[in-house]
């Protein structure tokens, strides 16, 4: 398991948080299964020649199928996959899915992107060296999953439940990377 961004000092003061949220990962869950057994029950009644339950009741079963569904998948499978990344004028602090957490100075950094991925958003950070690569506290389990890449050796993060969300975490990376003026 990953060391929680609140067990690790900032490496400054401007420091945003972008970390996985369990609540945001029980929404996406529930609303994909409240639709997808809404959609499948019309079918299933056809199958069965109509069950004789109302349109009500098909809807009462999904939200609670969603709702426990969802509460279990959110508060367990993705409750041990910690990610979290910050941005500062430091750098860029990364933790992903059960690794130790990593510090890249911005000049550290050979390029950021985030991408699509079918349905998931992706973080894909390749550094100018590995060995310009910081673990942040001590020895665990090792630095988050690497691919290769256009650009080399990356660190590769699954965003898909971070918040307050990748479209925040796009705009804050390219405010620092790309500084105005």
């Amino acid at each position: 398991m990953s060391i929680a961004p609140d067990q690790v000092k900032a490496p400054a003061r401007d420091a945003v948080l972008f970390r996985s949220s369990p609540l945001r990962t029980f929404l996406a869950v529930f609303v994909i299964l409240l639709v997808s057994y809404l959609a499948v029950s019309p079918l299933v009644a056809l199958i069965v020649r109509g069950s004789g339950d109302s349109g009500g009741s098909t809807v009462m079963q999904a939200v609670v199928i969603g709702a426990v569904v969802a509460a279990a998948y959110a508060w367990s499978a993705r409750a041990a996959l910690n990610t979290w990344v910050r941005v500062s004028a430091a750098g860029l602090e990364l933790a992903a899915q059960g690794s130790d957490p990593i510090l890249l100075a911005w000049a550290d950094i050979e390029s950021v992107v985030v991408r699509r991925v079918g349905l998931r958003t992706v973080l894909d950070v390749t550094p100018v060296e590995l060995d310009r690569v910081h673990p942040v506290q001590g020895e665990g389990p090792g630095w988050p999953a690497m691919e290769v890449t256009d650009n080399g050796e990356a660190f590769m993060a699954d965003l898909s439940e971070l918040w307050p969300g990748p479209r925040k975490l796009r705009r804050e990376l390219a405010r620092r990377l790309h500084p105005a003026g």
